[in-house]
């Protein structure tokens, strides 16, 4: 099996949800493997989106490009539908003025359908999510 990067519109994923939405900045962006377009969150926290890949997978490395991204938390579930969510890391990011947040997560127990991703808090009252990558495998098609 090869690693990919798992988290691309091209792959066949999707965000299937996401708590805000402005056609300039559609959630879209998140996955089509361009740092330079992103979703914007339209105020107020906390705010989600969940990536759907309509298959299981085994997750090593998850990357994270965003902006003003304070507090967040990441939680994946195995089931067929976006449900029975697992909180599975949580972290404080650091602000960096001018530039890209960019945070790395690894995992040994990263198996996963469905990832939901939750800005708890913001150093600003919109963020932008710009990508999120995922290096890993694909283990099985959903049945």
């Amino acid at each position: 099996m090869r690693m990919v990067d798992l988290c691309l519109a091209s792959e066949g994923t999707e965000v299937i949800l996401a708590t805000s939405s402005d056609e300039k900045y559609p959630p879209e962006n998140i996955i089509d493997g361009n740092s330079a377009t992103f979703w914007a969150t339209t105020g107020m926290f906390p705010q989600e989106f969940i990536i759907c890949f309509h298959k299981h997978v085994k997750i090593e490395k998850l990357s994270l490009q965003c902006y003003f991204v304070r507090s967040i938390r990441i939680d994946k579930s195995n089931a067929k539908e976006p449900v029975d969510f697992e909180r599975w890391v949580e972290r404080d990011l650091v602000h960096t003025e001018g530039q890209l947040q960019m945070e790395e997560f690894m995992f040994r127990d990263g198996y996963a359908t469905h990832l939901r991703i939750v800005i708890k808090s913001a150093f600003d009252h919109f963020v932008s999510v710009h990508r999120v990558s995922i290096e890993g495998l694909d283990v099985s098609s959903l049945t």
